[in-house]
Formats: C-alpha cells, sequence, structure tokens
C-alpha cells in the first residue's frame, strides 16, 4: 500500500529562485558585458561633446587658461583651423569660432581729391577675410572675436575707402583713369598694412569706375576721341580709296584678261576653221578618188563581165553548134562504115555512136 510523505522528493532544490537566478554564470557575463557597452557610449559622449573639429572654412579659439605658442610667445587662447580637432577641457576651457569665410565689400568713395587738386569718384570691388597666418590672426581674435561679420566688413570699408583716398592724393587724374592696374595695385600696397593690423587679408581688389563731377576726365578723352573720329574718318577714306584703286586694278586686269580670251577663242576658232577646211578637202578629194575608183572598178568590170559573156557565147556555140556538128558529123561516117560492115560491127557502131552523144 503506497503512503505518502510530507517531505520534499531527494534531488529537488529548496530556496529562493533570485538567489539561484544570480548564482548563475551566464547572468554575470551578460551584467560585465552591457556594463562595459554603457562605459563605451558614455565616453563616446564625452569625447563628442568635448572634442571640437574646425571646419576648412572658419578657425576655433580655445581659451581659459596659459597657452605657449609656436614662437615662444604666451598667450591666453591657442588656435586650431584648417580641419584639425582637438579636445576642450571641461571647466577650464572655453570654445569660439572665428569665421573664416569670403566678405564682398563695396567701395565707394566720392570727393577723394587727386594730385592737382580734382575731386574723383571711386567704385571698386573687394573680398577680404581674416587672415589665416597663425601669427596674423592673434590680431583678428582680439579685435573680431564675439563679434559679427557685418561689424568686420564694415570695419574693413572704411580701412579699404582711407587707402583709396591715401592713394589718390598722390596720382593724377590721368594716372587713375589710364592705368587702373597700377592703381590698384598702389592701393592693395597701401591698405595690405592696416589689414594686417586688423587681422584681415585682402584676396581681391577691382577698379570698378572713375568719374569726377567736374567734367575734367571727359575733356580729357574729347581730343582723344576726336583724334579717334579724324584717325577712322582719315582710315575709312583710305580704306575707300584703297578699294576703288582695287576695283579700277581689277577691272582692268578683267578687261585685259577678256580681250586675251577673246583673242585666243578667235585664233581657235580661226584654227578650227582651217582644220575643218582641210578635212573638207581631203574628204572631197577621197570621195573623188573614192568616185573615180568605183567607175574604173565598174569599167573594169564590164569588161571582165563582157569577157565572160563572150567566153560563154562561146561555150554556147561550142555546146549547141560545133560539138553536135561534130558528132553528127563522126556518127554519120560511123554509120556509112556500118552499113558496109555485118550487122555486128552495126551494132558496135550505134553503141559508140550513143556513148559519143552521151559524153557531148
Amino acid at each position: 500500500m503506497n503512503q505518502t510523505y510530507g517531505g520534499t522528493p531527494p534531488g529537488t532544490y529548496e530556496g529562493n529562485p533570485l538567489d539561484q537566478l544570480m548564482s548563475s554564470p551566464w547572468l554575470w557575463t551578460l551584467l560585465i558585458a552591457f556594463g562595459v557597452v554603457f562605459a563605451v557610449l558614455i565616453l563616446i559622449g564625452i569625447m563628442k561633446k568635448f572634442v571640437y573639429i574646425a571646419r576648412p572654412n572658419e578657425a576655433l579659439v580655445f581659451s581659459g587658461k596659459s597657452y605657449v605658442a609656436e614662437d615662444g610667445q604666451k598667450l591666453g587662447y591657442r588656435v586650431v583651423s584648417s580641419g584639425m580637432r582637438a579636445l576642450r577641457i571641461p571647466i577650464l576651457e572655453q570654445v569660439d569660432r572665428l569665421d573664416m569665410r569670403i566678405l564682398p565689400i563695396d567701395i565707394v568713395v566720392k570727393n577723394a581729391y587727386s594730385k592737382g587738386n580734382i575731386p574723383l569718384q571711386i567704385h571698386a570691388i573687394a573680398n577680404v577675410k581674416l587672415h589665416s597666418n597663425r601669427v596674423v590672426i592673434r590680431n583678428a581674435i582680439e579685435r573680431f572675436l564675439g563679434r559679427s561679420l557685418i561689424e568686420v566688413q564694415t570695419v574693413a570699408q572704411q580701412t579699404l575707402e582711407g587707402a583709396v583716398r591715401e592713394v589718390i592724393a598722390t596720382m593724377t587724374p590721368e594716372e587713375v583713369n589710364e592705368d587702373r592696374l597700377k592703381f590698384a595695385e598702389s592701393l592693395i600696397l597701401a591698405a595690405e598694412d592696416d589689414l594686417h593690423v586688423l587681422g584681415l587679408q585682402l584676396d581681391t581688389l577691382k577698379i570698378q569706375n572713375v568719374a569726377d563731377d567736374t567734367g575734367y576726365l571727359d575733356s580729357l578723352g574729347r581730343p582723344a576721341i576726336a583724334n579717334a573720329l579724324r584717325d577712322a574718318e582719315n582710315a575709312e577714306n583710305q580704306a575707300k580709296q584703297e578699294t576703288t584703286r582695287a576695283q579700277a586694278t581689277a577691272g582692268q586686269r578683267a578687261e585685259v584678261a577678256k580681250a586675251t580670251a577673246e583673242t585666243a577663242i578667235l585664233a581657235q576658232t580661226n584654227e578650227l576653221r582651217r582644220v575643218q577646211a582641210s578635212l573638207d578637202g581631203d574628204a572631197d578629194a577621197v570621195e573623188r578618188e573614192a568616185v573615180a575608183a568605183t567607175k574604173t572598178a565598174r569599167a573594169t568590170a564590164e569588161q571582165g563581165l563582157q569577157e565572160l559573156r563572150r567566153q560563154l557565147e562561146q561555150q554556147r556555140l561550142q555546146a549547141e553548134v560545133v560539138i553536135p556538128a561534130d558528132i553528127q558529123r563522126q556518127a554519120v561516117a560511123v554509120l556509112a562504115v556500118g552499113e558496109a560492115a555485118p550487122s555486128a560491127e552495126n551494132g558496135k557502131a550505134v553503141v559508140e555512136v550513143l556513148r559519143m552523144m552521151s559524153k557531148a
């Protein structure tokens, strides 16, 4: 009889399931791996937050502690540019960005007195940017860090306008108007030092227009315009004369060529007529010779034909008259002999007569 006991079956573990899970080695391995991944993610987040990368068109300024520059000078900042990266020290450093893009500047200067006290109006276009040199850019950091591009553009425009007035004061209106390349080069040299002090760099500068309200440049251009018009008229008249002479020469050459061609055609026509007359004479002579030869051949043929007719008539007379008469004569003679001979001989004679007649 089976008896049920109240105890736990042999081999069965008694205890808390959580303790059993915590004692599993696979769980600890999973927890360690999760912790490593979590730590890596945190490290990546920290690096992403504190690592700064400078784009190619900007410069990063790290400030907050003392730095030693490449030339040995101690500064309160360091510069990272041209796609480089740097790690910001938390709490101790802060990072500012400097825009290195081109700033187009429209330069309009009015009443700029040139050499000789002639007021001029200058319109030029310039492209300015923060200097990329590590030493010169320090001036831009000290002056423009934290300021907008419009403020930088305004300072650069005022500096260039002052340089324009400075250069114009050393040049005459003729030099400014006629040699704009020299004017632009002088302006670049005059503005370069001032822009370096500001930490700026002038990329390009083009003079668009030079004018004046007094009409001085127009008066300078009038003689040149008059000379140009006069030269143009002279050139046009000379060209017309050359054209007329060329046309006359061409007409004379055409007439000479026409007369030469007509002479050549006439000579060829005469030669053709001579050749044609010669050919016609030769043809008439040949025709006359042919007619004479025809007549001679016809006469010769008639003579031959008459000879043939004569021979044929002789043959006909021979066949129709002479031969039958001769045969008849011979037959009569034979018959006469036969009448005198016996009958046998008479028969031979008859046969002979028949043979001779058959032969004839």
